[in-house]
């Protein structure tokens, strides 16, 4: 396989380069924003390409699970970083990050054992990218949910006080809102679904 040039970059760096200018061009607003995640990003692959290389050498199942707990960790404050609104203290971190972990360590674990089936089952060099493609698939539709259920949340407060106060509880109360807020979550996991042969 061939290695990626310096060409290569620089070709990838001009097309971030022109959704800039197109951001000035149109005043969107994002080429601060834009600037900030390319530099991020190009200092989270060079750090993590060294990580990589150390871990997979090891092939140790404590550093692979302490690396996905990582992983986790900063998908959670990346979905909260997203909210326009946020629960208060640590639900609006915590809810977003456990729920995706634990969703995409159940399915990373049993690809590993069923389909994939490495040797040995938790091989870093097969767990981490499955993990992380699950995560990051994971992180979309539970930062859409998430937004959706504290947006309409905030925005249909006194109805859902009124309800409490007639003797509703929570759950009745918010149910509509969170019926939503799953359909707005699971909408992108449906649409990758059902184009899965003909796009993906």
């Amino acid at each position: 396989m061939p290695a990626i040039t310096y060409v290569d970059l620089l070709i990838a760096a001009g097309l971030l380069l022109i959704n800039g200018v197109l951001s000035v061009v149109w005043h969107l607003g994002l080429e601060r924003p834009l600037a900030i995640a390319a530099v991020r990003m190009t200092v989270q692959l060079l750090l993590i390409g060294l990580v990589l290389q150390s871990l997979f050498e090891l092939s140790s199942p404590i550093w692979t699970v302490l690396v996905l707990a990582v992983m986790g960790v900063f998908a959670g404050y990346e979905v909260m970083a997203r909210q326009d609104r946020r629960f208060s203290g640590w639900w609006s971190y915590g809810l977003g990050a456990s729920t995706m972990t634990f969703a995409a360590a159940v399915v990373t674990v049993f690809a590993l054992t069923t389909q994939v089936r490495p040797e040995p089952w938790y091989d870093p060099r097969f767990a981490i990218p499955l993990f992380g493609m699950i995560l990051g698939n994971a992180m979309t539709g539970v930062s859409l949910g998430l937004n959706a259920l504290v947006t309409a949340a905030y925005r249909d407060r006194p109805a859902i006080e009124a309800q409490l106060a007639l003797g509703a509880t929570r759950w009745a109360a918010l149910r509509p809102i969170t019926a939503q807020a799953l359909r707005t979550g699971l909408m992108p996991t449906i649409n990758a679904m059902a184009a899965a042969g003909l796009v993906f």
